[in-house]
């Protein structure tokens, strides 16, 4: 924020600044809904399977576990970026967006507990638990919610 002086100019930018930071209410990460795969499933709804699991599949918390690990720093983020960009709210939380966005994907890849079954290793030539077509890796996405919200 520029620097400002003297009364009724403070009080002003003051105004300003509470404008804009109530302006931009929240930012969205993860699979949105117009995320599908070719076949028309929701990617949001494979990604729930993958991390809560079902029928003879084992949970692979990836979403958790990277809330876990990363959110602590969040804010801090949200801090920083607020005072980079002159408070430009929008902009603050579009950068955390994308931080957090990236962090997903990071644990998407990453994750190899527990591990595949052989059989699934060899139909998918590999054992890297949450990568098959790449879709749902690539789905992740974030959006900020500007005004308000119902």
């Amino acid at each position: 924020m520029a620097r400002v002086s003297g009364g009724d100019k403070i009080r002003d930018a003051f105004k300003r600044l509470a404008d804009n930071l109530a302006s931009a209410k929240s930012v969205q990460v993860g699979f949105l809904e117009d995320a599908t795969y070719p076949d028309g499933m929701s990617v949001a709804t494979v990604a729930a399977l993958n991390e809560y699991g079902h029928a003879n599949t084992p949970p692979r918390p990836f979403f958790r576990n990277m809330i876990r690990a990363k959110s602590g720093r969040w804010p801090q983020g949200l801090r920083q970026a607020l005072a980079d960009n002159d408070y430009e709210a929008s902009t603050a939380l579009d950068l955390l967006g994308a931080t957090v966005a990236g962090q997903l994907q990071e644990s998407i890849t990453e994750l190899r507990s527990p591990p595949l079954a052989p059989s699934t290793i060899r139909a998918k030539g590999h054992d890297k638990p949450l990568i098959d077509t790449g879709h749902m890796l690539s789905s992740v996405s974030y959006r900020v919610v500007q005004g308000e919200t119902t």
